[in-house]
């Protein structure tokens, strides 16, 4: 279960099958691990709501999530993306840390995650 607020800007967009990179802000800044949505945005249950350690009323439920250790360092990531391809909010955003729980990015931003990933990873060579 992965709380999303009310006010995120892009809550609607999020569906069943969309892949996800988990990002945690200051003082890590990092990227801890990726999952794919087994659901869109939707109320908790009760039973949910008994089991999410957050105050949110909902958000979308995980599957195949991948914790990594250790975490890909943002800064990293950004040295990586060419701004050209890049969403501006993005690269904006990047410097600052995201204030935002739901981002969407570009195919060449979630492959130089990945790619950073497999650089750093022993278990991902």
């Amino acid at each position: 279960m992965w709380g999303v607020d009310g006010g995120e800007p892009h809550r609607a967009a999020l569906a069943p099958g969309d892949l996800a990179l988990i990002y945690v802000g200051p003082p890590l800044r990092g990227f801890v691990g990726s999952a794919e949505l087994a659901s869109g945005v939707r109320g908790w249950t009760s039973a949910e709501a008994r089991l999410y350690p957050g105050d949110g009323r909902g958000g979308v439920l995980l599957t195949d999530v991948e914790e990594w250790d250790p975490p890909v360092p943002m800064q990293t990531v950004v040295l990586r993306i060419d701004p050209s391809v890049s969403n501006p909010y993005v690269q904006a955003n990047a410097k600052n840390g995201f204030q935002n729980g739901v981002v969407q990015i570009t195919e060449h931003e979630y492959e130089a995650v990945l790619g950073v990933r497999a650089e750093w990873s022993p278990s991902t060579s």
